[in-house]
C-alpha cells in the first residue's frame, strides 16, 4: 500500500519540469514583469519555442495570420495563456522517456487530449471556467496514473484488471490495492511540482466535483469531460446512446451545477472529436 506522496517521490527521481517553465511562472506570479521578458524566457529554450510558436499556428488558437515571433504571440494569447501551454508541453516532454511497460502511452496521451478539448468545450458550451486553462487541467487530469504505473506498476495494474473484472469504478479498486487513486495522485504530483494551486485542487477532486472549494466548477469540467471520454470509448463496443449513459453517470450535483443535458453533452463530445485530431497531431507529431 502507498501514498501518493510516495508514488510521486519515485517519479521525481525521474522527470522534472525544466528551468525555463519555473522562470516563466516566476514571471507570471511577478506582478510588476512584462510580456517582452516573457517571450524572452520562452525564446531561451528553443525546443519551447517552436512548440509555442505551433500552437499560436494552430487550430487550437485559430488565430488568423500567420505568427512568427513569441512576442506576437504573447501578445495574442496573454501571458496566462503561454504560461499555460509551456506547462502542457514541459509536463509532456519531462514524462518523454518514462514508458511504463504496462501502459499504451499512445492510447495515454491520444485520451488526455481527448480529455482536455473536452474540457474546454465544456466550459465554452456552458459559460463557464476558462477554457483555455481547462484544456491544460484536462490534459493533465489522469497524470496520476502514468505515475502510478511507472510506480507500482504490479498493484496498478491488477487494479485495472480487478476493475474491468468487477465493473467496479477505477478509483475504488485502486484505493483498495494501491492504496489511494489516480486523482490523488495527479494532485500530488501537482503540489509536488508547484503547478498553480488551482491546478492540484481540480485535478484532485475530479471524482467529487464539491470536494473542489474555490475550484469547483474546474473539477466540476473535469468530471464532466471524464464521462464523456469513458463513454467514448465504451461506444466504441456498445451500442448505448454515449451521451446518456454520461449524463447518467454525471455527479446529480455537478448536473445541476451545470444545468447539463444530453444536447449539451452531445455538442461537448462532437467539438471533442471534431478537434482530436489536429491537435494530437501538435502535441505529438508522430501519433497523429
Amino acid at each position: 500500500m502507498s501514498t501518493p506522496q510516495e508514488l510521486v517521490a519515485c517519479i521525481e527521481r525521474l522527470a522534472s519540469l525544466p528551468a525555463v517553465y519555473h522562470r516563466i511562472r516566476a514571471l507570471l506570479d511577478d506582478p510588476d514583469s512584462s510580456v517582452q521578458e516573457l517571450a524572452e524566457a520562452v525564446s531561451s529554450d528553443a525546443g519551447i519555442t517552436a512548440r509555442v510558436l505551433r500552437a499560436a499556428n494552430s487550430v487550437l488558437y485559430g488565430f488568423p495570420g500567420k505568427i512568427e515571433t513569441i512576442s506576437r504571440a504573447v501578445n495574442l494569447m496573454g501571458m496566462q495563456q503561454v504560461h499555460d501551454l509551456v506547462l502542457c508541453t514541459s509536463v509532456i516532454g519531462a514524462f518523454s522517456g518514462i514508458r511504463p511497460a504496462r501502459m499504451h502511452m499512445i492510447r495515454f496521451w491520444k485520451d488526455c487530449v481527448f480529455r482536455g478539448l473536452a474540457a474546454r468545450a465544456a466550459a465554452r458550451q456552458l459559460g463557464t471556467g476558462d477554457p483555455e486553462r481547462m484544456f491544460v487541467e484536462g490534459l493533465l487530469a489522469d497524470i496520476g496514473h502514468l505515475v502510478m504505473f511507472q510506480a507500482a506498476p504490479e498493484a496498478a495494474d491488477a487494479a485495472l484488471a480487478e476493475s474491468r473484472r468487477s465493473h467496479a469504478p477505477i478509483h475504488q479498486v485502486e484505493d483498495h490495492i494501491v492504496g489511494c487513486n489516480y486523482a490523488e495522485v495527479g494532485a500530488a504530483l501537482a503540489t509536488a511540482w508547484h503547478l498553480p494551486s488551482g491546478f492540484a485542487t481540480a485535478i484532485g477532486a475530479q471524482l467529487n466535483p464539491v470536494m473542489g472549494g474555490p475550484h469547483v466548477t474546474e473539477a466540476a469540467l473535469l468530471h464532466v469531460a471524464n464521462h464523456i471520454l469513458a463513454t467514448e470509448e465504451e461506444g466504441e463496443v456498445e451500442a448505448d446512446d454515449p451521451d446518456e449513459t454520461a449524463l447518467s453517470r454525471i455527479d446529480p450535483m455537478t448536473l445541476a451545477r451545470l444545468d447539463l443535458d444530453v444536447a449539451k453533452l452531445a455538442a461537448i463530445r462532437t467539438t471533442a472529436r471534431d478537434e482530436s485530431a489536429a491537435v494530437i497531431a501538435l502535441f505529438f507529431p508522430s501519433q497523429g
